[in-house]
């Protein structure tokens, strides 16, 4: 059983001004083993509409140059991006019309997040590919537990039900039921985006480690490794990993800081490259052509372990 994302230990730090230089949040939980950090803000500020100035908020969307790949493509409806986590909330205003499908694969009674992790990455991706539609598959509790047969079960079901892009921020040990769940979805024309963990060392997550997932770290607003980010030769790529704003449960927002955040920010990337890319090789898929597209316009940055470097959606999309 592995906890996972954001409250495995509530230690509530005092609030300060975190300047432009440095790795911590205006007000954050520090918590135990790759858990990310977070803070809340009872107030619904945030709109997916790229008309609006939400982005003064979300500063990773505004850094990986969402808003220019935006006069290109928004993204399709077809195009479905699955939540493998703790939920995404019924009741947001912002996200409830944006989720097609729904599975929970836990003892808990319901889909719904009560642990406030999925909703928060669910929230990530639809600001970078509005126009896209989200897949809630719940494989963690409502303690942020969750096991590696469990998320490869929902692997499984995501690609089985029509997911284009996998989201996993979770961080886990290797299993073999957890390797042949990436291999099945990556054979079946999906891309898997995972979080590289909250280890701030080399040692391998998964399924982030993977060959077939696209591994990223977390950076910050100085393109600087994020706060207790893991990096090393198996990570691919970099993305907005601190004090990352989005929704929470119960119509609140609040930030957190960990590679969560980070790979949802891919996430929402690899759904914009969806809705434009072609089948160059013409062998039947176009996830490969996503990953390369990914992968191929990122922008190096002064970070050891950070694989190609920071992602950028709008050279990604032309």
């Amino acid at each position: 059983m592995i906890l996972i994302a954001v409250l495995a230990l509530d230690l509530f730090l005092a609030r300060q001004s975190a300047s432009a230089n440095s790795d911590t949040p205006d007000y954050y939980v520090a918590n135990t083993d790759n858990s990310d950090s977070s803070s809340y803000n009872p107030s619904p500020q945030a709109t997916y509409s790229p008309d609006t100035s939400y982005t003064s908020e979300r500063w990773g969307v505004s850094k990986i140059e969402a808003p220019q790949a935006w006069q290109i493509t928004l993204g399709e409806r077809s195009i479905i991006v699955a939540v493998l986590d703790t939920g995404i909330d019924k009741d947001n205003l912002d996200l409830a019309d944006k989720v097609v499908a729904e599975v929970n694969l836990t003892d808990s009674p319901t889909s719904d997040d009560l642990y406030g992790h999925g909703t928060h990455m669910g929230g990530t991706i639809a600001a970078i590919a509005p126009e896209c539609r989200l897949m809630n598959v719940k494989v963690a509790d409502d303690a942020g537990r969750c096991e590696e047969s469990v998320v490869a079960r929902g692997i499984i079901w995501a690609v089985d039900h029509g997911a284009k892009v996998i989201n996993i921020s979770l961080a886990m040990k290797a299993a073999p039921e957890l390797a042949e769940a990436v291999n099945y979805a990556w054979s079946r024309g999906a891309i898997l985006i995972a979080a590289a963990g909250n280890k701030g060392s080399t040692e391998p997550s998964y399924p982030a480690y993977y060959v077939n997932c696209l591994a990223v770290a977390g950076t910050n607003e100085n393109n600087s490794l994020a706060l207790l980010s893991s990096y090393g030769d198996w990570v691919d790529v970099a993305a907005p990993g601190f004090n990352i704003y989005s929704e929470l449960p119960q119509n609140q927002y609040g930030y957190k800081t960990g590679t969560s955040s980070a790979g949802a920010h891919v996430s929402g990337i690899a759904a914009l490259v969806f809705s434009v890319v072609e089948d160059d090789n013409s062998n039947g898929t176009v996830n490969d052509e996503v990953r390369c597209a990914i992968e191929s316009s990122c922008t190096p940055i002064a970070v050891d372990g950070v694989g190609q470097g920071l992602v950028n959606a709008f050279q990604a999309v032309t």
